[in-house]
């Protein structure tokens, strides 16, 4: 809904590196360009074509061609979560478990257990982990088509720590693997202009070239898309760019915006969570950073900033305003979360954020008479922050991300319960 007629105005991008073949936590990657085709069966691409371009060599075909394409795009990072079997730090654990990972790539795969499978930009190793990526993509549902393979750069890996409360910890190894080296142009404009919702992440923002890729999909989406952004700041990574300055930058092209408070507080906004998600949607992007001691950030993406702001709290559920300018604003809700017995939190943000783009897309088609949609006095956002903070507790009740992500008939039972 925001306009977006002028360039990115970012950094010159690096080119990554060209990282060893192999993943150092134990991939194979195979090297060399293949072509257009996963021996594991998905249609994942090789080399640096166009994607999407009835032009180019790995231009779109089939169930995700333009005119088939799902009207959802994710993009972001998929890696291989190492997780624990069982509470307690790197020091005291001995035996980890291979789980699919990586913020965007969970908001993909909850979207697509809620029976709305996105397409996904995302990029992973010509390697043994990219091929598990690959296989679990498909797996799920979710077209592989957007998906890259690099021929010289390894699988991204995050190892997970739990606490006793099965609140989560992350050591990232992501500098110079495959997630970190999209490239910008590689999704066509006849690709995004069949999109209708596009979600992006932003640890990509974190390294170059990835960043331009971000920002220049940003630049070029048209102007009736819904472009939603969780932060997902990840202190540890950035090391090149400013995070504050980012968030700035980037937020004028930003329709929906979630966020943990400690996403917000690295950019130096405070304070309660209704209070914060007044003060986010209030801002006039572009020309100020509300409430922080950062100075005003010039932006080259146009456009007016959030009109809708979810904050999400853990356990406490989340709460979220709208203006007049949201389709379904104004509006200002909060819910206090659904009581599950949690066995580890890793990804239930993400697993919010499918179920809540789900809802306000309205692909979680609910009616009146469940607990699922609107009830009497209610409000569109209402229930769909109601029905986020049920997707994100189910997703807590096994270990690993994507394990217990439910599908929609669950998180109506939930809710009723």
């Amino acid at each position: 809904m925001n306009g977006r007629d002028a360039g990115a105005d970012h950094d010159t991008p690096r080119t990554g590196g060209d990282a060893a073949s192999g993943d150092a936590a134990g991939g194979d990657a195979t090297g060399g360009d293949a072509a257009t085709g996963d021996a594991t069966g998905g249609d994942a691409t090789r080399g640096d074509a166009v994607i999407g371009d009835a032009a180019g060599e790995d231009a779109a075909t089939g169930d995700d061609a333009p005119e088939h394409a799902p009207t959802t795009l994710v993009v972001g990072e998929m890696i291989v979560d190492a997780h624990p079997d069982g509470p307690g730090g790197l020091a005291e654990r001995d035996t980890y478990h291979r789980r699919a990972g990586g913020a965007p790539a969970n908001v993909a795969v909850g979207l697509a257990r809620l029976g709305a499978p996105p397409a996904f930009w995302t990029r992973v190793g010509d390697d043994g982990f990219g091929d598990f990526l690959v296989e679990t993509l498909a797996a799920e549902g979710t077209p592989t088509t957007l998906v890259e393979r690099d021929p010289s750069a390894p699988t991204g890996l995050a190892v997970v720590s739990l606490d006793a409360d099965a609140d989560r910890e992350f050591v990232l190894y992501l500098d110079g693997t495959a997630s970190t080296r999209l490239q910008p142009g590689r999704v066509a404009d006849e690709r995004l202009a069949t999109v209708d919702w596009l979600h992006v992440g932003g640890v990509e923002l974190a390294h170059e070239p990835a960043r331009s890729a971000v920002l220049d999909l940003l630049a070029r989406a048209p102007p009736d898309t819904t472009v939603s952004f969780d932060p997902n700041a990840r202190p540890q990574l950035w090391t090149d760019f400013d995070y504050a300055k980012t968030l700035a930058a980037v937020l004028p092209a930003v329709d929906v915006l979630v966020a943990s408070t400690e996403d917000l507080a690295p950019a130096g906004y405070e304070g309660a969570p209704r209070d914060l998600a007044r003060i986010l949607t209030d801002a006039t992007w572009g020309t100020t950073t509300p409430d922080t001691e950062t100075a005003a950030v010039e932006s080259a993406l146009d456009g007016s900033g959030p009109h809708t702001v979810a904050v999400t709290r853990g356990d406490a559920g989340a709460v979220a305003h709208a203006t007049e300018s949201a389709p379904w604003g104004p509006a200002t809700t909060s819910h206090e979360g659904v009581a599950v017995d949690a066995v580890d939190t890793t990804g239930a943000g993400d697993a919010f954020t499918a179920g809540l783009i789900a809802a306000l897309s309205g692909e979680a088609t609910t009616t009146p008479t469940t607990d699922a949609g609107p009830r009497d006095g209610d409000t569109a956002l209402a229930a769909a922050v109601r029905f986020a903070n049920a997707v994100a507790a189910h997703s807590t009740t096994a270990r690993g991300a994507m394990a217990a992500l439910p599908d929609r008939d669950t998180v109506e039972r939930l809710l009723r319960e």
